[in-house]
C-alpha cells in the first residue's frame, strides 16, 4: 500500500480541478457505519481503517481526525504517511473547516464527494467554510473513479427472504404502518436509503456488508406506489415474485436519482441525517425534512423478534460457556498449545458456528490481551498477535448472527495473578455496569439521562471512558442500530419498552490494560404510578461474569444481590445445554460472590 503514491495522484486530480483540498468521510451513499468495500475511499487515501474517521488532503498536508476509540490504533497505521493524527473531542484538536483555512488560507475551493455525505454533514460543512473566510464547497467530483485503479466493485451478492417466522410482520404491514407514519407528518412519500432499514421493510437480508446481513439499495415510497432501487442480478426469481406480492416493484440501483425526478407525488419526506446531498437535490418536489419514522419504528421489536432474540441469546450463551471453559483449560495447561489473541477469535467463532441458524459473526472480534485491551476497537493482526500468559486481563467483545437475533457481548477474563489497579478498575466498571442494569426510569427518558449511572463511581475515583455506555441491537440486523443510545453526549431518542440497548462501560490505561463488561438489555415495563409509566432493563446476554477480579468490598449489597440473581438465572437456563465438565466449570463461576 504506497500511500505517498496515492496522494500524490489525488494532487494531480486537485491541481487540474483547481481544488485546495479533498476530504473524504468514512460514509457510502447509504450512510452505514461498515461499507462495502467500494466505497471505502478514507481507507484508501489514508491506509486507517477503523469505522470511523475523515481524511482531509490538501496540495501540501494531510491529517486524519478519529475519535477515541481508534487513537492509538491510528497512530500506529499513519506512522509512514503524511497524515498527521487529529483527536476528535480532545482539547486542541482542530476542526477539519479550522484545520484547512489554516492550511489553504480563505477564499480556496474544497471538495467532496456528494454521493457519499450526507445532506446534514454538507450543510454544516459549507458553514463551517464559510467562517473560515470565504471558502467554498464543491460536491460532484469523486476523484477515486480516476485514481483508484483496481476499485473493488459494489457488491453483487444475492438477496434472501427473511422468513414471517422470525421477522413476526409482514412487509406489506410495515409499509402500511409507514405511509400511516408519513401522513402524520404531512408527507406524500419518502426515500429511504439506509440500508438495514430497507431490510427490515422488505423482510428481506443480503450479504453486501460485511458482518452485517443487508444488501445496497434505495426504496421509494409514494403515496401509491413502492419501488425497489437495486441492481436487479441479486434478486432470484422467487425473490422477485415475493416481492411482486407485497406490492413492491424493482428498478435498477443507478436509476434512483431519475425515479426522485420523475416522483408525482406532492412531497416528499427526506432525513438529511440519511439520504446523501447528491441525491437530496435531485428532487423537484417540496420536501419535509424529518427523520425518517423507520428508524424508530424498527427499534421496537415484536414479541416475535423479542423471543428470537432470546433464542440467539441462549444459542450464544452456550457458546460462550463453552469458550471459556476451554480457555481455562488451555491456560492451566501451558505451556501446551499456547493460545493467542486470534487463536481464542477463531475458537469463539467455530463454536457459534455449531449453533444451528448460526449466520457469521456480527463484528469482527476484539480480543485485546494485556495492554491491546486498553485499544478500544483492537483487532489482532499476524503482525500484532500475541501469546496469552497466566496473568492479567484478556478483554474479549464479540458476537453473532443468528436467524433468530443478533448478539453483543463483552467479557474481561483473568487469566491469572492481577493488580491491586486492576482489580479496582475491574469493580468500578463492573459496578457502572450493574448500576444500568437496576435502573427504573419514566418511559421516554433519553439514554443520557441514564448515563451518569455507569460513570459516578468511575469520576469519584478521576477515571472515564469516552465512548458510548450503550448502542441499539438489530434484529438479524445491523450490530449498531439507533437512534436511542446510552452515552454522555445529548441524545433526545427515547427510551421506549420493546428497545434492545446493550450496557458497556468502560476503563482503559494506554499501554497497561482495559476493562469492559457489556450485556445486550431488553427494555421492559416496569409499573405505573400517578407519575406516568416506568420501565427496566431485562438482561438478554447468558454468560457468567468473571468473579475473580472483583473487590467485594467496593460492591454495594444491591449490586451483590444483582450479580449473584443473574448468575443463578445464568446457571439454571445454561446448565441443562452443557456436558457434565461444562455444568461443573459453570458452576464455580455462577456460585454466590
Amino acid at each position: 500500500m504506497n500511500i505517498n503514491q496515492r496522494l500524490e495522484d489525488l494532487r494531480e486530480v486537485m491541481r487540474r480541478e483547481h481544488l485546495s483540498a479533498f476530504i473524504f468521510p468514512s460514509t457510502d451513499p447509504h450512510q452505514g457505519e461498515y461499507v462495502p468495500d467500494h466505497w471505502k475511499g478514507r481507507e484508501f487515501i489514508s491506509g486507517f481503517n477503523g469505522s470511523a474517521g475523515t481524511a482531509v488532503v490538501t496540495l501540501t498536508s494531510a491529517a486524519l481526525w478519529t475519535d477515541s476509540r481508534y487513537f492509538l490504533a491510528a497512530a500506529e497505521q499513519l506512522k509512514d504517511t503524511e497524515f498527521q493524527l487529529m483527536k476528535q473531542k480532545m482539547e486542541g484538536t482542530p476542526t477539519i473547516a479550522e484545520w484547512i483555512g489554516k492550511e489553504c488560507g480563505a477564499g480556496v475551493e474544497v471538495a467532496v464527494d456528494g454521493m457519499v455525505n450526507s445532506t446534514s454533514s454538507v450543510r454544516e460543512l459549507i458553514a463551517e467554510l464559510r467562517k473560515q473566510g470565504g471558502m467554498t464547497l464543491r460536491t460532484n467530483l469523486d476523484p477515486l473513479v480516476q485514481i483508484w485503479q483496481d476499485r473493488p466493485p459494489i457488491p453483487e451478492n444475492p438477496v434472501e427472504e427473511y422468513p414471517l417466522a422470525y421477522a413476526g410482520e409482514a412487509a406489506n404491514v410495515k409499509i402500511a404502518r409507514i405511509r400511516q407514519a408519513l401522513r402524520k407528518l404531512h408527507a406524500d412519500g419518502m426515500l429511504m436509503a439506509a440500508l438495514d432499514d430497507i431490510a427490515w421493510t422488505l423482510n428481506l437480508r443480503g450479504a453486501d456488508v460485511h458482518c452485517n446481513p443487508v444488501f445496497v439499495s434505495y426504496l421509494l415510497i409514494s403515496s401509491t406506489a413502492v419501488t425497489l432501487y437495486i441492481n436487479k442480478e441479486k434478486l432470484t426469481p422467487e425473490v422477485m415474485t415475493y416481492l411482486k406480492g407485497e406490492g413492491v416493484g424493482v428498478d435498477a440501483y443507478e436509476n434512483v436519482r431519475k425515479g426522485l425526478k420523475d416522483y408525482f407525488d406532492y412531497n416528499i419526506l427526506l432525513d438529511p441525517d440519511e439520504v446523501n446531498y447528491t441525491l437530496f437535490n435531485a428532487v423537484t418536489r417540496e420536501v419535509i425534512e424529518a427523520e425518517s419514522p423507520v428508524k424508530r419504528m424498527k427499534t421496537i421489536k415484536n414479541e416475535t423478534e423479542i423471543a428470537g432474540f432470546k433464542q440467539a441469546m441462549l444459542k450464544d450463551g452456550i457458546a460462550m460457556v463453552k469458550f471459556l471453559y476451554w480457555l481455562d483449560n488451555q491456560m492451566s495447561s501451558l505451556p501446551n498449545e499456547i493460545p493467542t489473541e486470534i487463536s481464542v477469535a477463531e475458537k469463539l467463532a467455530s463454536l457459534r458456528a455449531e449453533q444451528i441458524l448460526f449466520k457469521g459473526i456480527s463484528f469482527d472480534t476484539i480480543a485485546g490481551y494485556g495492554p491491546h485491551g486498553a485499544i478500544v476497537h483492537y483487532e489482532a493482526t499476524p503482525e500484532t498477535d500475541v501469546p496469552l500468559e497466566p496473568k492479567g486481563f484478556l478483554l474479549l467483545d464479540s458476537g453473532a448472527q443468528y436467524l433468530e437475533g443478533t448478539t453483543d457481548i463483552t467479557r474481561t477474563i483473568a487469566l491469572g495473578p492481577l493488580t491491586e489497579e486492576q482489580k479496582k478498575v475491574y469493580t468500578l466498571v463492573l459496578k457502572g455496569h450493574i448500576q444500568i442494569e437496576l435502573c427504573k426510569f419514566p418511559s421516554g427518558s433519553s439514554g443520557t439521562q441514564l448515563d451518569i449511572l455507569a460513570r459516578k463511581d468511575m469520576w469519584r475515583a478521576g477515571m472515564n471512558y469516552l465512548h458510548g455506555t450503550g448502542h441499539g441491537v438489530g434484529s438479524y440486523l445491523n450490530v449498531h442500530e439507533g437512534p436511542h443510545q446510552i452515552r454522555m453526549e445529548w441524545k433526545p431518542a427515547p427510551l421506549v419498552a420493546g428497545m434492545t440497548v446493550t450496557d458497556e462501560p468502560g476503563i482503559y490505561l494506554a499501554g497497561k490494560f482495559g476493562v469492559r463488561i457489556e450485556n445486550t438489555l431488553l427494555i421492559t415495563y416496569y409499573n405505573e404510578t400517578e407519575f406516568g409509566k416506568f420501565l427496566q432493563f431485562e438482561s438478554l446476554t447468558l454468560c457468567p461474569i468473571d468473579k475473580k477480579p472483583i473487590i467485594k468490598e467496593m460492591m454495594l449489597p444491591e449490586e451483590i444481590v444483582w450479580l449473584n440473581q443473574y448468575h443463578q438465572r445464568v446457571f439454571d437456563v445454561l446448565s441443562p445445554r452443557l456436558d457434565d465438565n461444562e455444568i461443573e466449570w459453570l458452576q464455580e463461576a455462577c456460585a454466590p460472590l
